[in-house]
């Protein structure tokens, strides 16, 4: 007979545990860098008189959302519904999808968050205003609905004057809807490479984006918000005199994409997100191997680096499932010294997918577990 009995790992740190003490692969917040970096981009948008309300797509952790708005922004972006259940539950009373969906399953998830929180949502095509609109009505919510207008990214969004047209007055024709502007977001410029180069394009972009507000107020429509911007762009965007409100998300953490942009003095926030990781195996010579694999960390945009500073003559050069090839670079006698057992700490290349692979934030000051907060919208994609 077999025998049945609970058992659950042990946790991956305690408060006041050491940093050498957490067990890994782990997911790690330096909690100095992460405030400074929720303060500076309170700081920039109230200086400009816009709006924040960033993006829980980059952390997924209903923590991380209280303590943004704790700094001043008014709410938060989720890009999917499901992804919005922990927010709300967590209290986090206004939020926006800046997303398109599409059938009864979504609607029906759409009316029931309406029902507990202050939600506005994204829409481009007609049906999605049409099957809104009926549900809101017989279930007797308000919900506020942005069109998306495409201002560069060839993805979501009208791309005609005519569509944008079409879209607000059908959405003038359902009570329980209410119009509440434009979604304009230009994820391809984000990680442009030189300042200039992100400037220019954000213009641009704004410029595009003013011209439907232009449009809709001559016909004579009020266009309360537009939304849009990213951690790449926010600083142009704020001061564009088009953009109501940003959506920066990464800007907490910082990865290592964005971390190769080129930044202006200030602007640049700092890495505050690590995976901690340790040396398994070092039979090879010139190879160190670590145990963080793509199951712990996103390689969509380029491998991990290294936390400047530590273990410079490693070099972070392959992924498989459980395992990270570290090359060592034989400099100043590299090769003699064995790391098994070393802990080495990581930069993801983008901090978006890879929170999404933990439970667990572990916050560290002063390379001691200070906090331990839950990733409570892992995994929540529909």
């Amino acid at each position: 007979m077999t025998a049945h009995f609970s058992i659950q790992p042990p946790p991956i740190a305690k408060l006041g545990d050491t940093l050498a003490q957490v067990s890994t692969p782990a997911l790690l917040i330096e909690l100095d860098a992460f405030e400074h970096n929720i303060a500076r981009m309170a700081e920039m948008a109230k200086l400009h008189g816009v709006a924040l309300r960033p993006h829980a797509k980059a952390h997924k952790s209903s923590v991380i959302a209280q303590k943004q708005i704790t700094a001043g922004a008014i709410g938060i972006c989720c890009q999917k519904l499901s992804e919005a259940y922990p927010f709300a539950a967590a209290g986090i009373s206004d939020i926006y999808i800046s997303n398109e969906f599409i059938g009864p399953a979504k609607i029906a998830m759409a009316i029931e968050l309406a029902r507990h929180v202050k939600l506005s949502l994204c829409v481009d095509h007609i049906a999605q205003i049409e099957a809104l609109g009926l549900a809101a009505s017989a279930a007797g919510v308000m919900i506020t609905v942005l069109v998306e207008v495409d201002i560069g990214q060839a993805r979501c969004g009208v791309a005609r004057m005519e569509g944008l047209a079409t879209l607000v007055d059908c959405i003038a024709q359902h009570s329980a809807l209410r119009f509440g502007g434009l979604q304009a977001f230009h994820g391809g410029i984000q990680h442009l490479a030189t300042w200039d180069l992100r400037r220019t394009s954000a213009a641009a972009s704004a410029e595009k984006v003013a011209a439907y507000a232009q449009f809709l107020s001559a016909r004579g429509v009020a266009c309360p918000v537009i939304t849009g911007s990213g951690t790449g762009t926010a600083e142009f965007d704020v001061a564009s005199g088009v953009f109501t409100e940003i959506q920066p998300g990464s800007y907490i953490f910082m990865d290592a994409h964005y971390g190769a942009n080129e930044w202006n003095g200030s602007a640049m926030p700092r890495h505050s997100l690590f995976i901690a990781t340790t040396i398994m195996s070092t039979a090879k010579d010139d190879l160190a191997v670590c145990d963080v694999g793509l199951k712990g960390v996103a390689i969509d945009s380029g491998l991990p680096i290294l936390k400047p500073g530590q273990n410079d003559e490693l070099k972070f050069v392959r992924a498989n499932d459980e395992h990270g090839v570290l090359k060592i670079i034989d400099n100043a006698g590299a090769f003699s010294r064995d790391r098994l057992g070393e802990q080495v700490l990581l930069i993801p290349g983008h901090c978006d997918p890879t929170a999404n692979l933990y439970d667990q934030y572990v916050c560290i000051r002063n390379d001691k577990v200070e906090d331990m907060w839950d990733i409570d919208a892992r995994g929540l994609s529909q």
